[in-house]
């Protein structure tokens, strides 16, 4: 299997993507997921916003008013290695909603931050998943070891103390206070460059999203 999860991370670097870990599911579990006949799960995501020229240009062909162009073209690139690769492909927007943030819990070891986005030990906030391939034997897993939370050694918590609205608190996330905030007249900096409070973070800068990326993200948000 190592050789196959190899030549599934070549075809996936094409388009920037990358592995993000994988388990084998306990005996029945994938049934409690609507996913009969699943053995194994591999998690497809980015590190930093590798997969961005490559979705850009698959967007320069497609018609303007196709719907959520990112999940879009990650079903298509990810759909196309799992018929390469004899999987079935799933995605974060499918519904019913599948545990995505709990898998990926599992396969990496990673924990919320207070902004509830896994923390990484490397990549900080900029990171992602995209969809997950499923087989239907086991493979060779190692159990995922608990990573450096870096969140537990930042003792300024600048993440929640740049927010205009204060829309992170230990409260939780202030949805409606931050939408407003976005779609304001004050909600500029957050329009054009991100959120905030996600900016803030010391950590994994080296991956941060570049402005137009968060601006983006931001736009499909709020729903600009």
């Amino acid at each position: 299997m190592r050789g196959l999860t190899e030549s599934i991370a070549a075809a996936l670097a094409r388009d920037g993507l990358i592995l993000r870990g994988s388990f084998n599911f306990a005996d029945g579990e994938e049934a409690t997921f609507g996913l009969s006949g699943a053995k194994s799960v591999l998690l497809v995501g980015q590190a930093g916003a590798a997969p961005w020229p490559h979705f850009l240009r698959w967007r320069e062909i497609q018609p303007l008013a196709i719907a959520d162009p990112l999940d879009t073209w990650a079903r298509q690139v990810i759909g196309a290695v799992a018929d390469e690769f004899g999987a079935r492909a799933v995605s974060p927007s499918d519904r019913p909603y599948l545990p995505f943030q709990q898998w990926a819990m599992r396969a990496e070891g990673l924990r919320p931050s207070p902004l509830g986005i896994l923390m990484h030990p490397q990549y900080g906030l900029w990171h992602a998943y995209r969809g997950a391939l499923l087989f239907e034997d086991e493979i060779s897993v190692q159990s995922a070891e608990a990573a450096i939370h870096l969140c537990d050694a930042c003792v300024g918590k600048p993440c929640m103390k740049s927010c205009p609205v204060d829309a992170y608190s230990p409260k939780g996330f202030a949805y409606q206070s931050c939408l407003a905030h976005v779609r304001g007249p004050n909600g500029e900096p957050c329009r054009n460059g991100g959120c905030l409070d996600r900016n803030a973070c010391p950590y994994g800068t080296a991956y941060r999203y570049p402005a137009e990326v968060q601006a983006f993200h931001m736009a499909a948000f709020a729903g600009l």
